[in-house]
């Protein structure tokens, strides 16, 4: 748009005959006005994502956003004034400042309200950040009386709707804090700001409370619906790149493998076993005692041929993740460079005792160096992945004077939840620039917004093995997702295992039953990883098969893989369309009242409903069906009508699983790693009952060619009235790709094509590219 800016002047008469002017003026992006003593800014980035900027008047600001990468774009706007109200519309919706108050109000273009601030609800008040003038800084909104919201990123409160309570924000491990919220009216809010902010909801206003800050800054956004709303929030702050595929199969971990012989003897004892594994994972203490933290490098009495550990794993076609730290010991060369170049943020951090300090991941020099050890000690030697611990990061014999510690971009205190971002800023970054042939994994324990876009999975912390926390990682990984960010995982049985070693430890079997029934939870996760301490959790250490406690664990990661045609199609829909792959069931359903606050269901992808067992010795769930839809029993094929409440069986070796009508599900070959067979000879599973479509993605599974074009899709549509199945032509190429295959088709129904049992096909057809259209 060409708008130059203008002045517009509003008189208003009182009753007294004298004059009011109020001003504001246009501007490229909205309107900007001076009001209650501050500069207001309203700026459409798009048709359907607005900034609101507020700042004590008189202040130059200067602030680059950490998290916010979009650029605003041309939009159509029309603006108005009427009564000391402008209003500005887009295609998509409407936004309203107040002229006298300075509060803005949205709703949609035919004007059903969404959002608004609060009356005078801006607030600077004077504060000093270490020797800094600046000022804290609170928002408060208004929101409807039975309004459900979701997000805040991950808080270990067992809520899924975040209403009626106070939260701290502030990073620290277990509780991954991210001021943004999603709300069932279709709308989402991002709070721009770093410093520890305080989260408060109650029956006067909603509020974000900031310890310091040069001005209020956020930015609504309009879905409409929670997937819209997810959409937004990445094309503001950055699309999540494709993972490998393998990342996708069994991840194996301990707390932890103490030489390079007893870490490859696991993977090796999978093979034997023939247990489907894809990584194994290389925690802490590699680098031999505290007093040489974070060397990124292999002690050569237990690690003396690193070279040779990597090379073994990968002849075992399997892959390694090698643990990092953002702190160091002085010992190490690391913490003596960053200390010259006074690039350290002077606090403790793990471990106890070590003087350990945290690199500035803030200053772009910092994160170079950082690389250049990591690469050097790590990453030349081949491994594949990184689990980056402590991104918080941990903060130990914690003072106050630690928070006015300068950085790169200010004192600690004023960039503090930004931390995970930017040190998963400088890996990813550095790795991209290092090689395009393998992708980026970054295993990490903290996040913020954007960091999606640095092909992050965040996990859920050190938590404790008991059967409230598995509860409590159901409602934590749907708000971390309805925040926008995709990659959510957790420590399958917990992370703190002590309470079950003196039962028999992983023979335990009430530790056998809590472990078994969080790897179901786990197989429908974005990451399905083993890991924790106390008690080792190899799949051998629960017995043999032909034993409960092994056979139920085989059966879960055999059916990880069966699916992973389907997930890793739902992957390429997060990175092609900002998909997700957990969604809360007002995602799917947003209709359905019901749902908004059930927080022990979640929609994996589009097609399955996950209601894991999370209560000890239970015989039978009750679940609830969304409405809308007719839902197949995973296990039996048997269909029920949504809309209402059943009770299922459930014996150790079942998960309640379900999936909704119209589906159609891609079933994978029984493998032992991702890429061990070709996907040229599948099932096609069809779930009748209504329309359906579903996109097949493939491409070379491990590096960037997909980002020039190097890869193929194909669309499957399931007709129900007509009973055809169309499979349309192949879009798309790469180098490799199957050109002929085969399809077993199967039409779900009761005890035909359910379970791991994909039974006798209705039908099987080649294909090789060009359209075909099967009656079924």
């Amino acid at each position: 748009m060409n708008y130059r800016i203008s002045l517009c002047i509003l008189i208003v008469f009182s009753f007294a005959g004298n004059v009011l002017a109020q001003s504001y003026q246009r501007t490229d992006l909205g309107v900007k006005a001076n009001i209650q003593s501050m500069d207001v800014e309203v700026q459409f980035f798009s048709p359907d994502i607005v900034r609101i900027l507020k700042q004590p008047e008189g202040t130059v600001l200067k602030k680059e956003s950490l998290s916010v990468i979009k650029k605003p774009q041309n939009t159509r706007l029309d603006i108005s004034d009427q009564d000391n109200i402008v209003t500005i519309k887009s295609e998509s919706i409407q936004a309203k400042l107040n002229l006298k108050t300075g509060s803005i109000s949205f709703a949609t273009i035919s004007g059903v309200s969404l959002f608004t601030e609060k009356d005078y609800g801006t607030q600077f008040t004077p504060v000093k950040d270490a020797d800094k003038a600046t000022y804290s800084v609170r928002q408060a909104f208004l929101l409807d009386k039975d309004e459900v919201i979701y997000g805040l990123g991950q808080q270990q409160n067992g809520k899924l709707n975040q209403r009626g309570q106070k939260i701290y924000l502030r990073q620290e491990n277990m509780k991954v804090c991210i001021p943004f919220f999603n709300s069932v009216k279709g709308y989402g809010v991002f709070w721009d700001n770093y410093s520890p902010t305080t989260f408060t909801d109650n029956i006067q206003e909603t509020s974000f409370d900031s310890e310091v800050g040069d001005c209020s800054d956020y930015y609504f956004m309009y879905g409409p619906g929670a997937d819209g709303v997810v959409a937004r929030m990445r094309d503001l702050t950055g699309q999540a790149p494709m993972m490998p595929l393998w990342v996708y199969g069994f991840i194996q971990s301990r707390e932890r493998y103490k030489t390079q012989y007893q870490l490859v003897d696991v993977v090796k004892k999978y093979r034997a076993l023939k247990v489907p594994l894809d990584g194994i994972v290389q925690d802490w203490q590699y680098w031999g005692k505290d007093d040489n933290w974070n060397a990124m490098s292999f002690d050569p009495s237990t690690y003396p041929k690193p070279q040779l550990m990597v090379d073994s794993v990968h002849q075992l076609k399997a892959h390694l993740f090698i643990v990092s730290w953002p702190g160091f010991a002085p010992k190490t060369p690391q913490y003596q460079e960053f200390k010259q170049k006074n690039m350290l943020i002077n606090f403790d951090t793990w471990p106890p005792g070590a003087n350990t300090k945290p690199y500035d991941v803030y200053n772009p020099e910092a994160r170079d160096i950082y690389w250049r050890f990591l690469n050097k000690g790590i990453f030349s030697l081949g491994i594949d992945a990184w689990w980056l611990d402590s991104t918080e990061p941990d903060h130990i014999n914690v003072k106050e004077a630690d928070f006015d510690q300068p950085t790169y971009l200010g004192t600690f205190r004023s960039v503090e939840n930004a931390f995970p971002l930017e040190h998963t800023k400088g890996v990813y970054e550095h790795q991209r620039q290092t090689t395009n042939s393998k992708r980026v994994i970054l295993l990490t324990r903290s996040a913020f917004a954007g960091q999606q876009r640095y092909s992050a999975n965040t996990w859920s912390g050190d938590v404790g093995s008991s059967w409230p926390t598995l509860k409590k990682q159901i409602p934590a990984a749907v708000n971390f997702s309805l925040t926008g960010l995709p990659y959510w995982n957790g420590d399958i049985g917990g992370f703190f295992a002590g309470a079950f070693v003196n039962g028999g430890g992983a023979k335990n079997p009430d530790f056998q039953e809590l472990y078994v029934r969080w790897m179901q939870f786990a197989t429908f996760t974005p990451m399905m990883r083993s890991h924790g301490t106390d008690i080792p959790r190899e799949i051998y250490q629960f017995g043999k098969r032909g034993d409960w406690a092994f056979d139920v664990q085989e059966k879960f990661i055999n059916l990880r893989y069966h699916l992973l045609p389907y997930l890793y199609a739902t992957a390429w829909n997060v990175t092609h369309n900002s998909g997700s792959i957990i969604r809360s069931l007002y995602s799917e359903f947003g209709q359905d009242k019901q749902g908004y606050e059930n927080n022990s269901e979640f929609m994996f992808g589009k097609s399955f409903l996950v209601i894991p067992v999370t209560e000890k010795g239970v015989k039978s769930q009750s679940i609830y069906l969304p409405a809308g839809t007719q839902w197949f029993d995973f296990w039996t094929g048997d269909v029920t009508s949504g809309g209402k409440n059943i009770e299922r069986a459930t014996p150790i070796d079942i998960m309640p699983l379900y999936v909704q009508a119209g589906s159609i599900i891609p079933w994978g070959p029984k493998v032992q790693y991702a890429t061990e067979k070709k996907w040229d000879h599948l099932t096609i599973r069809i779930y009748p009952g209504a329309n359906g479509k579903f996109t097949l993605y493939e491409d070379q599974n491990d590096n960037y060619n997909y980002e020039k074009g190097q890869y193929a899709t194909i669309d499957f549509t399931w007709n129900d009235k007509a009973r055809t199945l169309t499979i349309n032509d192949q879009q798309g190429a790469f180098t490799g790709m199957i050109k002929k295959r085969t399809f077993d088709l199967v039409l779900v129904g009761p005890g035909h094509g359910s379970g791991l049992d994909t039974g006798t096909p209705d039908k099987i057809i080649s294909y090789e590219g060009k359209i075909k259209i099967v009656q079924l």
